[in-house]
């Protein structure tokens, strides 16, 4: 008897596994090269956008992605940005001008997509970037800019060729796929730059240098844009610099992009928000902050704005998996708040969840500062909780 298809996005996810954020990294290319061969023979890949932008690194990947995509747009020029994971909806990995893919166009893509990538036994991520690519040749878009998952070497984000390569901030993470030494994870995030005619890298530590000078030729390093910006966080300075510097390349050496008008990038990068970053939410008369800073990195990166902030959050939840060990975080974060709520993917918690934890911690004082660090499944979780809660 033969199965009937899926009828919505959930099931499909559903049917390819569900896999919470990278938990099926897959590493090769075989995979997404025989997707992309399906999706072109359906009609669904059949031009190369004019400039194809490919962001890898360890922390400030999606933020730095989103400043590039903000920037052009609004110049005027249609871009295709996806990034992961997604915070409450799948349909936020693949957005041309800003917004998410329809659900009905997803659908459509995924009946001719989907079941090759079940037959093949592609990745979660494998199989949302091809989806992505898709929609975005589908719609014409002038520019891709494509947010790498896991690495860079065998990624899926790198199976097609860019133009311009980005790298953010290198520092240990992923270890069990890409080595336990930064010259190692720094070696196989350098592949982003492969085939680019422009080279773009955050500022990095000595030891990250000294692999990008073995194996890159004319890679630019950005400074950060020292303005004001409308993003929370010192570091955001860093990853609108390497924006900034992109866009400066750009408009110098592609013919196609000498109009760009740089001080209107400029404007735009100094107001762009973005979700998930340091993210003031009101709820009832609570005010929280969320940030998707889930390793030591990207913790430490937060530490100066908290201590700018002059004041005490009432709790601070850490939520993490359990293959990362922040212990030394909580003591660098202990000074920020009266209470530490630390929740990993193993061992005895005071909650079972960050929604019970949220419930509990909001009922102690009447109008609380809480701040909460996890990954975008979490901060999902935590918006949930506010829709379902509030008034």
């Amino acid at each position: 008897m033969k199965q009937d298809k899926p009828h919505s996005v959930e099931a499909w996810l559903e049917a390819l596994g569900m896999p919470s954020a990278d938990r099926n990294y897959l590493p090769g290319h075989e995979r997404v090269q025989m997707l992309l061969d399906a999706a072109e023979k359906e009609g669904f890949l059949f031009q190369r956008p004019l400039l194809r932008i490919r962001v890898a690194g360890t922390n400030g990947k999606g933020s730095t992605a989103n400043f590039l995509a903000q920037a052009l747009q609004h110049c005027g020029y249609k871009v295709g940005l996806y990034t992961s994971p997604h915070i409450m909806q799948f349909h936020e990995r693949m957005r041309i001008q800003g917004v998410p893919i329809a659900n009905t166009q997803l659908i459509h893509l995924m009946e001719k997509i989907m079941p090759l990538a079940l037959d093949v036994g592609s990745s979660y991520f494998e199989t949302a970037t091809v989806l992505a690519l898709s929609h975005f040749s589908m719609h014409q878009v002038d520019v891709e800019i494509l947010e790498a998952g896991v690495g860079a070497k065998l990624d899926a984000t790198t199976a097609v060729p860019a133009d311009v390569g980005v790298l953010t901030p290198i520092a240990l993470d992923h270890q069990d796929w890409l080595g336990d030494d930064l010259a190692s994870i720094a070696q196989d995030k350098a592949y982003v730059f492969q085939g680019c005619d422009i080279k773009v890298s955050a500022p990095q530590t000595s030891e990250v240098k000294q692999v990008l000078s073995q194996l890159n030729d004319n890679v630019v390093e950005a400074k950060p844009l020292l303005e004001p910006l409308a993003m929370l966080g010192v570091h955001q300075q860093e990853n609108a610099g390497v924006a900034w510097q992109v866009l400066q390349q750009l408009q110098k050496h592609y013919q196609a992009f000498a109009p760009l008008d740089l001080n209107c990038c400029l404007q735009v990068l100094k107001q762009t928000n973005i979700a998930g970053r340091l993210q003031v939410r009101n709820y009832l008369q609570h005010t929280f902050w969320l940030d998707a800073a889930h390793n030591s990195h990207a913790i430490d990166a937060l530490l100066p704005t908290l201590a700018s902030l002059g004041y005490m959050f009432d709790a601070i939840i850490l939520c993490t998996r359990q293959d990362r060990d922040l212990s030394d975080c909580v003591s660098k974060l202990k000074p920020f708040t009266h209470k530490m709520v630390v929740m990993t993917g193993h061992g005895k918690h005071a909650y079972a969840s960050v929604e019970q934890a949220l419930e509990a911690e909001t009922k102690t004082v009447t109008s609380g500062r809480f701040l909460v660090l996890g990954s975008f499944v979490t901060l999902g979780s935590v918006q949930q909780w506010m829709e379902q809660h509030e008034l």
